[in-house]
C-alpha cells in the first residue's frame, strides 16, 4: 500500500504528535511525546509508568538553590542533583492524561530524548555523585511490480504477500525506477511493497542484513530478499498471529527470535516464541513465555540477545533462554527493596533496569549489568528518586537517557565498567534522535539517529527547517568535541561508526534523493564525504518512509517501514534498497 507522502501514519518516525491513549498500569516506562525543540527524540506512545509532559510555566527555582546564569547566558534550572552548568529546555505544549499513582520517577527510566526549548539546567549530589540535568523531484507514478525476471526494481502488486519473484500478474503499470537516473546517482536495486495489514495497522519491526540476504518482519510475515536483486532467498515464513516483538540484532551465528501473539482477542499475550535462521529461513525451537507473578504478565515483552542468551522482558521480571536451544537459563525476578526488573538491553553486555520501592519514600530505579550465562548482577547502580531510565543509547559503554518525573528535565549519563558515573552530557544542543513508538513500550534499545564508539557519543540536533548538525560528545567529559553541518538543506542523522568514520544518512526531500556520507572521527577537521547519492527519481518514495528503519551495509543503503497503517486504498511501502 503505497502511502501518499503527505499522509504520514500516526506515531513512528517523523510523525506529527497526537494525543496518546490512556495506558494501563504495569510494565516499563513510556516515552514522552516531543514537540520541536531541544533535547528530545520524536513522538513516543505512552507506557504504563509515565505520561507525556504537560505544558509548563517558566521554570521556578527548585529546592536546592536559586537558578544561576548558565554557560550560554541562559538561566539554569536547579535539578535534583545540585547546581552545574547545563542544557535545559522548556517542555512541549501538550496536555496529557494525569499520571498514574505508584509509577517510578527517576533519572534512569521512562522516555527517550524529548523536545524542549531554552537552556536551563542543574544538578544534585547523591551518594557523592553529581548528576547533570536538563530542563525542559520525482515522478508522480506509483512504482509497481514488473512481471518476469526483468532487472528493473520491482515490488508486489495484486498479491502483497508475493515477495516479488516475478510471479505476480504485473499488469501494464510497470515502471523502471531507474529511468532517468543521472550520472553519479545510485541505482534502485529493488523495491518491495508490504503485505495487507488490518485497518488498525500492524507492526513491521526489525531489519536484518546478512552478507546475502535482507530480512524484514511485517504483520504476520518474515520475508527475505537477495541483497543484490531483491529476489526471494527463502520462502516467506508466516506466523499464526501478528508479530509483536523481535530481537533487534541477530546472534553470532545468524539467528533471531520472533514473538507473536497467542490469539486475536484484546487480551492476547505476546508470548509465542519462534527461532529463525536468517540464512535459510528454517524454524528452530519454539516455546511459550509463561506469566510471572500476579501482575507480571507477557501481555507485552521485550526481546534482546547477549552472547548465547535470549532475554525476554515481562512486565515485572525477565526470563532467559539459550538462543540456540531454547533451554531456560534463569529468571531475573524481584530482588532487594521491592525491585522489579522490567526492561533489558542486549549486545556486548546485558543491562537490566528495575523499578524499586514503588509508592514508597524510597521509590527509585536501579540499573544492573547481568552475567548473560547466570543472571547474576556484576554491579548495581541506584538512580536518584524522581528519575526514570528511558533508553540505553549504548550498552558498551553504557550510555543511558532518562527524564525526571515531571518530564521537565533530561539527563544523558555514561557509566564506567563498575557502574559508577563516568560523565554526563553538558551541551546546549537541541538533540533529536528518533525512538520507537509502541504501547507498553519496554524497548530500551529502540532509538535511531544515535551512534556510539568507545569514547564518543554522536547525536543529531533538531532543525524544523534546513540543515541540522551532528554533535560529537566526549564520553570522558560529557563536553562537545566537534560539530558537523548537514551538506544539504535537510537533516542528517548518525547511522553507525565504522572503520574510524561516522556513517550518516542525509535525509531525502520531496524532490531530492538522500545521501550516505562518511565523517572522519579522529581527524582535526570533519568534512562529509559522499558515499552514495540516492536518485531524485525515487525521492518521493524515499522521503515518505515516515516510520522507518535504515542501514548501510557493504555499500548498499536499505530503508524500510516499521509500521503499516492498514490503508486498503493504496499499497504500502515495505523496503527499498540502493547501490552502485
Amino acid at each position: 500500500m503505497t502511502q501518499p507522502p503527505e499522509q504520514p501514519p500516526s506515531g513512528g518516525y517523523g510523525a506529527p504528535p497526537n494525543q496518546p491513549p490512556q495506558p494501563p498500569p504495569g510494565g516499563f516506562g513510556a516515552p514522552v511525546p516531543p514537540q520541536p525543540g531541544y533535547g528530545y527524540p520524536q513522538q513516543q506512545q505512552p507506557g504504563p509508568y509515565g505520561y507525556p509532559q504537560q505544558p509548563q510555566q517558566p521554570q521556578q527555582p527548585g529546592p536546592y538553590g536559586q537558578p544561576q546564569p548558565g554557560p550560554y547566558g541562559q538561566p539554569q534550572q536547579p535539578g535534583p542533583y545540585g547546581q552545574q552548568p547545563g542544557y535545559g529546555y522548556p517542555p512541549p505544549q501538550f496536555t496529557p492524561p494525569p499520571p498514574p499513582g505508584g509509577g517510578s520517577r527517576n533519572p534512569f527510566k521512562g522516555r527517550p530524548a524529548l523536545v524542549i526549548a531554552a537552556a536551563v539546567a542543574g544538578l544534585l549530589v547523591v551518594g557523592g555523585t553529581v548528576w547533570a540535568v536538563t530542563s525542559g523531484g520525482g515522478d508522480d507514478k506509483k512504482p509497481v511490480a514488473e512481471k518476469s525476471d526483468s532487472p528493473t526494481p520491482s515490488g508486489a502488486t495484486d498479491d502483497p504477500a508475493n515477495p516479488g519473484d516475478g510471479s505476480g500478474d504485473g499488469g501494464n503499470d510497470s515502471q523502471d525506477l531507474n529511468a532517468g537516473r543521472k550520472a553519479g546517482e545510485a541505482k534502485v536495486l529493488w523495491y518491495k511493497e508490504a503485505p495487507d495489514a488490518p485497518g488498525s495497522g500492524a507492526d513491521a519491526p526489525g531489519m536484518w542484513i546478512t552478507g546475502k540476504t535482507a530480512v524484514k518482519a511485517a504483520y504476520k510475515e518474515l520475508v527475505a530478499y537477495d541483497v543484490g536483486n531483491g529476489k526471494p532467498t527463502w520462502p516467506t515464513v508466516t506466523f499464526p498471529q501478528k508479530i509483536c516483538a523481535v530481537t533487534p540484532a541477530k546472534s553470532a551465528d545468524g539467528k533471531i527470535v520472533v514473538a507473536y501473539e497467542s490469539g486475536v482477542s484484546d487480551n492476547a499475550k505476546c508470548n509465542q516464541l519462534q527461532q529463525i535462521d536468517l540464512g535459510t529461513g528454517a524454524k528452530g525451537w519454539s516455546g511459550t513465555v509463561p506469566d510471572g507473578g500476579l501482575f507480571d504478565s507477557a501481555l507485552s515483552v521485550g526481546l534482546s540477545i547477549s552472547g548465547r542468551t535470549l532475554m525476554v522482558g515481562r512486565s515485572e521480571s525477565g526470563i532467559a533462554y539459550d538462543v540456540d536451544t531454547g533451554k531456560k537459563l534463569f529468571e531475573k525476578k524481584k530482588y532487594g527493596a521491592a525491585c522489579f526488573p522490567s526492561a533489558f538491553a542486549g549486545g556486548a553486555k546485558l543491562i537490566s533496569v528495575a523499578s524499586c520501592g514503588a509508592s514508597t519514600s524510597n521509590e527509585h530505579d536501579e540499573v544492573q549489568e547481568l552475567d548473560p550465562a547466570t543472571g547474576k548482577a556484576k554491579w548495581t547502580k541506584s538512580i536518584p528518586k524522581g528519575w526514570t531510565v528511558s533508553r540505553t543509547y549504548s550498552v558498551d559503554p553504557v550510555v543511558l537517557y532518562m527524564t525526571d518525573s515531571d518530564h521537565k528535565h533530561w539527563n544523558i549519563s555514561t557509566l564506567k565498567a563498575d557502574g559508577s558515573v563516568r560523565s554526563q552530557v553538558d551541551s546546549k544542543a537541541a538533540f533529536a534522535p528518533t525512538c520507537s513508538s509502541s504501547f507498553l513500550d519496554s524497548d530500551l534499545q529502540g532509538c535511531q539517529g544515535v551512534a556510539v564508539d568507545h569514547d564518543t557519543l554522536y547525536l543529531p540536533t533538531d532543525a524544523t527547517t534546513g540543515a541540522n548538525q551532528i554533535v560529537a560528545i566526549n564520553l570522558a567529559t560529557g563536553k562537545e568535541k566537534w560539530r558537523v553541518k548537514s551538506p544539504a538543506a535537510v537533516s542528517m542523522v548518525p547511522v553507525k561508526v565504522q572503520g574510524g568514520k561516522l556513517i550518516a544518512y542525509v535525509e531525502a526531500s520531496y524532490d531530492a534523493g538522500g545521501q550516505i556520507v562518511s565523517i572522519p572521527t579522529a581527524a582535526s577537521s570533519h568534512p562529509t564525504a559522499k558515499l552514495l547519492q540516492m536518485p531524485a527519481g525515487t525521492a518521493q518514495i524515499e522521503s515518505s518512509f515516515f516510520s522507518r528503519d535504515i542501514d548501510y551495509v557493504d555499500g548498499r543503503f536499505y530503508i524500510s517501514s516499521t509500521r503499516l497503517n492498514g490503508n486498503d486504498d493504496t499499497k504500502e511501502k515495505l523496503m527499498l534498497a540502493y547501490g552502485k
